[in-house]
């Protein structure tokens, strides 16, 4: 087992970014009222959500302005983002596909500008699924790397386009949600010599070992020889477990247990999103 290396992103943006536009110029009048995984979002809703999460991360990020008042537990930053999303997008239901397009464009590419600018190893914010705690920059710019994928994935499933699943892409959208497990785990006891081997297979092959230490649970890379439990998990599948994509009884058809089924099964249970 190794130490988990930072989850670095920022030079995927702007072909993240060409690829989102490419998509929605591609689309067909009746696909934009299209229903998504996000319901009752259509695909324009959810176009109108990414344009939100730019001008968000502009105005708090770059420019530090923010009306958000500080919030101290996750459940209830999760009911604050939920209801900021859809107050966001009932109000742009008025804004017409083309500008739709164009604003996503020119907020887009300064939001890239900005990560691109900041040192991924200063501290920064916490990223709330991981835990509590300032995260460096990487980390936080990891999870927009993935808010930003996985949304694009939800309009190319809708319209039936093929989704940017080459492990270029996904990659380092398994190893930044796989950061969320920890977490989920936080109410069971780390004590005693308990290791869970998690492993995604596909076009991203990656082995992780979530490992009981005295201080908590931590994430480990690669194999370990002694496991209570074994999970794995098809990747096309794991980003959608981690995203509430899937429903859980689905999932676990899909997956392969060994070992403590319990265990096994919580790992599923992982939410590397905030709504």
């Amino acid at each position: 087992m190794k130490p988990l290396k930072p989850v670095i992103v920022s030079h995927l943006f702007p072909e993240l970014l060409d690829n989102l536009i490419a998509l929605l110029l591609d689309l067909d009048i009746d696909d934009w009222g299209k229903p998504t995984i996000c319901s009752p979002w259509s695909v324009k809703d959810v176009c109108a959500h990414l344009l939100g999460v730019e001008i968000g991360n502009l105005s708090w990020r770059r420019d530090q302005f923010s009306g958000f008042e500080v919030i101290e537990s996750f459940e209830s930053i999760v009911q604050l983002v939920n209801d900021h999303n859809a107050r966001w997008v009932e109000s742009a239901r008025n804004m017409s596909p083309k500008l739709l397009i164009d604003l996503i464009k020119f907020t887009g590419r300064q939001g890239n500008q900005h990560f691109q600018s900041m040192d991924p190893d200063e501290l920064g914010v916490p990223v709330d699924w991981v835990g509590p705690d300032p995260a460096p920059n990487w980390l936080d710019i990891a999870r927009e790397y993935t808010e930003r994928w996985h949304h694009q994935q939800h309009i190319r499933d809708a319209v039936g386009k093929p989704g940017l699943k080459d492990a270029r892409f996904l990659a380092p959208i398994l190893d930044a949600f796989i950061l969320g497990v920890p977490r989920t785990f936080g109410s069971i006891s780390s004590k005693g010599n308990v290791a869970i081997q998690i492993c995604t297979t596909g076009s991203v092959n990656r082995n992780w070992v979530l490992s009981a230490q005295p201080e908590g649970w931590r994430l480990f890379d690669g194999l370990a020889e002694n496991t209570q439990a074994s999970v794995s998990i098809p990747d096309d599948v794991a980003w959608r477990v981690f995203t509430k994509g899937i429903l859980l009884e689905e999932a676990r058809e899909k997956v392969q247990f060994s070992g403590n089924l319990e265990l096994g099964t919580k790992v599923l249970e992982t939410i590397s999103i905030i709504g």
